[in-house]
């Protein structure tokens, strides 16, 4: 079905835009040092969660630099040009 289809590409740039509203964990914190820049994606995998619903997880290069950050489908927006 549609739903299970990743919402990026391997190789399709996009940015880090982490959602505003969500308490901020150690990991949160991480990603906000990298939000509003762009990257690529190299890579993701799908998670089922323990109530059987699939999420997407991306790893994002970051354009401006050699990190490679791991991203939830909902911390990314496309990168329109």
């Amino acid at each position: 079905s549609d739903e299970m289809a990743p919402k990026y590409t391997i190789g399709q740039k996009v940015v880090i835009a982490p959602p505003k509203n969500q308490k901020l964990s150690s990991r949160d914190s991480d990603i906000e040092v990298y939000a509003g820049q762009s990257g690529t994606v190299t890579n993701y995998y799908w998670i089922s969660s323990n109530r059987g619903e699939v999420f997407y997880v991306y790893t994002v290069q970051i354009a401006s630099g050699k990190k490679e950050v791991v991203l939830h489908e909902d911390e990314l927006a496309a990168d329109i040009e």
